[in-house]
């Protein structure tokens, strides 16, 4: 590209008919650098267009899109599925859990400090939705599982755990979250022995949150126990295998239902002696849990 040629004529500073010549060269280019400069006028580049870009540009990525569009939608929905359904299946949902009253909390603390004056029956109770079988809610069935209870149970086994060694003067923040972690830990010991019976029997499938809650009713016998100690401290020897017992039977009655429910072969002399284990289990998880110390064994 040629460039262009400014000559300039200026008047010298003694204004005679001396001239000072200069000259300018420059290039399109320089517009590039400076922008728009404005009055002038910047040199048109002349590109020549593609007729075939836009039309192969626009084909392409408008295959490109809807098959990803499609095989991506394709993939999300399926894997959306299979999650929700695994989260249902073993999960639930965790708001059908706290669907409970006053109503049902008296009578379910009834059930589970008293199993053995549990006249009616076990099984829970069914009614169809969206075309398949569920559980109803607590609120309308006494034997469905709820996290109501147990949470309300765990809190008050740590209250009144924290008042107990406040009354022997060995009280402190620490020694309450030490209270809190081991009877976290219980809990989840509680429930590791719930899911690994159902497991040696064939019978993984029941909801993880089902396991959470019957293992969370441990809590309601505890807190008897030690508020027994605080009123009295020779009644915890007495309360202690009374709630030991009925917790035993209690989870003996739900787990056979839960056996009965799921298991398809039914071994009489194999179910008996694994949830006679879960009764036996249940005096030195209580005994471990109730004795109130700083220590994690005794």
């Amino acid at each position: 590209m040629e460039n262009n040629q400014i000559q300039c004529r200026l008047p010298s500073p003694n204004f005679q008919d001396r001239s000072l010549h200069f000259s300018l060269q420059f290039s399109p280019e320089m517009y590039d650098n400076l922008g728009a400069q404005p009055g002038v006028r910047l040199p048109s580049s002349n590109t020549q267009p593609n007729p075939f870009g836009d039309s192969f540009y626009g084909a392409s990525s408008g295959f490109i899109r809807g098959g990803l569009g499609a095989y991506g939608e394709k993939i999300l929905g399926s894997s959306s599925e299979y999650v929700q359904s695994n989260i249902s299946r073993y999960f639930s949902d965790p708001q059908y859990y706290f669907q409970v009253n006053d109503h049902y909390v008296r009578n379910k603390l009834k059930v589970v400090l008293f199993p053995f004056l549990h006249r009616g029956h076990w099984t829970r109770i069914t009614e169809p939705v969206s075309g398949r079988l569920s559980y109803k809610p607590p609120i309308y069935d006494i034997n469905a599982p709820d996290l109501y209870i147990p949470f309300m149970a765990f809190g008050t086994y740590v209250v009144l755990a924290g008042l107990l060694l406040g009354f022997h003067g060995k009280f402190s923040p620490e020694a309450l979250n030490w209270l809190f972690a081991k009877g976290l830990v219980g809990w989840c010991l509680q429930v590791i022995l719930l899911k690994a019976t159902l497991f040696t029997l064939g019978s993984g499938k029941a909801p993880l949150l089902d396991m959470v809650a019957y293992a969370g009713y441990t809590f309601t016998g505890l807190s008897l126990a030690i508020l027994g100690k605080i009123v009295w401290n020779y009644s915890y020897y007495f309360l202690m295998p009374w709630t030991c017992l009925c917790m035993g039977i209690f989870l003996v009655k739900t787990m056979k239902r839960v056996l009965f429910a799921e298991v398809r072969s039914y071994d009489s002399s194999r179910h008996h002696y694994l949830l006679l284990l879960i009764a036996l289990a249940q005096f030195p998880l209580f005994i471990w849990l109730g004795n109130i110390s700083l220590n994690w064994l005794f």
